[in-house]
């Protein structure tokens, strides 16, 4: 076995984040979350060499994330096995900058989480997600904010593809897109910072409607900021400092889900003025607020429901049929058995 070379967990993490760049930035923000809490797991027992990391360690930090350490929340075997994924893999790294002992990784075993467990049930009911849209159409229409769910809505693309629509990505005359009316072209430019999902065959053109391109011409025209990223691009959602991040995103969609942000009454008996989930950065923690993937997987329903031929919500969508049932179809099972009586004509 190599010597051990000290070095602290915060530089190890910093360290191989900086390295990884073979994956998108959706999985870079995830991991960083994953390993804060790590770090924050050895401030706290006072761990300040990666060499003195032991299997009883990361036992105890198991432990530790499982019962609410770093959220303040207990978390479910799915989040915690998604963690200490992300954990093993840092430690495969350490291993190769002699920083910890061989194997060690091994030792952090990985809870076995069953197929319901690995399928969130969140999701953006259509009537709500419909909801949400008229009253930004009325009271914030043509907005960021607008935009931002319009878009993953009505196309019902990953968060990571809005993110990365530059302006010359739309032709909303329809002129570009083989002339069959306006859409959205989805590419991916991995060199440039907006990778897709699935890579090179997750470029594709979306269709949209009439009314979704008169919203983007109404942003363009109107409150969108003009700007450039650090790539000289300029991106369709933008800020005064570049490319919208995907945080922000995401934060749209946790700020705009929530009901009392539409003056409707909390569902959850709290007080709106002195509700903590109101605060920035605690938004999230809202049981009505909603994610990207929450809205994706509401489309999903939308078209399941309205029987729209599953190969062509599968090109839409850039994802396989399998993956679309076991992530984002919503139905009830009997509802799916509704919709079979009547296409059967039981």
């Amino acid at each position: 076995m190599a010597d051990l070379e000290p070095i602290e967990p915060s530089k190890a993490v910093d360290l191989y984040l900086r390295g990884r760049d073979d994956i998108s930035e959706n999985t870079r923000e995830s991991q960083l979350y994953d390993l804060r809490a790590f770090v924050a797991w050895t401030d706290e027992v006072g761990l300040t060499n990666m060499n003195e990391l032991s299997g009883r360690d990361l036992y105890e930090f198991r432990v530790w994330r499982r019962d609410g350490g770093y959220s303040g929340e207990e978390i479910e075997t799915v989040t915690l096995r998604g963690t200490l994924a992300t954990v093993r893999a840092f430690l495969r790294f350490c291993v190769t900058i002699d920083a910890v002992e061989d194997e060690l990784w091994d030792k952090l075993p990985l809870p076995v989480a069953g197929r319901d467990e690995q399928v969130s049930d969140s999701t953006l009911d259509p009537d709500r997600a419909v909801a949400i849209l008229e009253y930004l159409d009325k009271y914030n229409y043509a907005s960021r904010q607008h935009v931002i769910l319009l878009l993953l809505w009505h196309t019902g693309c990953r968060s990571g593809a809005i993110r990365g629509l530059d302006l010359g990505d739309l032709d909303l005359d329809g002129t570009r897109a083989r002339g069959e009316g306006p859409a959205v072209h989805f590419v991916h430019r991995p060199d440039t910072g907006t990778p897709l999902k699935n890579k090179g065959p997750g470029t594709r053109w979306n269709a949209i409607s009439q009314e979704v391109a008169t919203v983007l011409r109404d942003y363009i025209d109107g409150p969108r900021k003009e700007a450039t990223d650090e790539h000289g691009r300029r991106p369709l959602l933008s800020t005064r400092q570049g490319r919208i991040s995907s945080s922000s995103i995401r934060s749209t969609l946790y700020r705009v889900t929530r009901p009392c942000w539409r003056g409707e009454a909390c569902p959850h008996d709290e007080d709106p003025d002195t509700c903590e989930f109101t605060e920035a950065g605690h938004m999230s923690r809202c049981p009505s607020a909603r994610s990207p993937h929450d809205v994706r997987s509401g489309r999903v329903t939308a078209y399941r429901r309205s029987n729209v031929k599953r190969d062509l919500v599968e090109d839409r969508l850039n994802a396989s049929d399998d993956v679309l049932d076991k992530h984002y179809d919503r139905r009830s099972e009997r509802e799916k058995a509704a919709q079979r009586r009547r296409y059967f004509d039981i």
